[in-house]
């Protein structure tokens, strides 16, 4: 059975993160906040989109949101997620999805729903 991680190892994955990438999310959030009409809830969601992807990564965030709701959030945000954020990072291996992906031949499939992954919004 697999170790289940500690606080501090999944903190380290984390990685620092500059004061210059923290103002300049912190921008987009505020601009994101001002700009916006319409329910709340949505306007939460996207901002909480931008604050986690730095730590998971585009492509986890691509498995674990349909298609339509981060272009939904990349329009609140001014964003496009798969330029503004890596690729992966030490933290991408800890969701389910991620990991499902890797394991079959075609990450796309996956992201489309040809692929059926459990638990495909949860993080370990």
């Amino acid at each position: 059975m697999d170790k289940i991680p500690t606080y501090k190892a999944n903190l380290k994955k984390l990685g620092p993160q500059t004061p210059e990438r923290i103002t300049e999310l912190n921008d987009i959030a505020c601009s994101a906040t001002a700009n916006f009409k319409g329910l709340v809830p949505t306007l939460e969601s996207a901002i909480g989109l931008l604050f986690i992807g730095d730590h998971l990564g585009w492509k986890a965030l691509t498995l674990i949101h349909s298609k339509r709701t981060l272009r939904k959030y990349e329009k609140i945000l001014g964003i496009q997620v798969r330029e503004f954020f890596p690729e992966h990072t030490k933290t991408s291996e800890r969701t389910y999805a991620y990991r499902a992906s890797r394991a079959i031949s075609n990450f796309w499939k996956a992201v489309s729903g040809e692929v059926k992954i459990d638990k495909r919004q949860e993080i370990d």
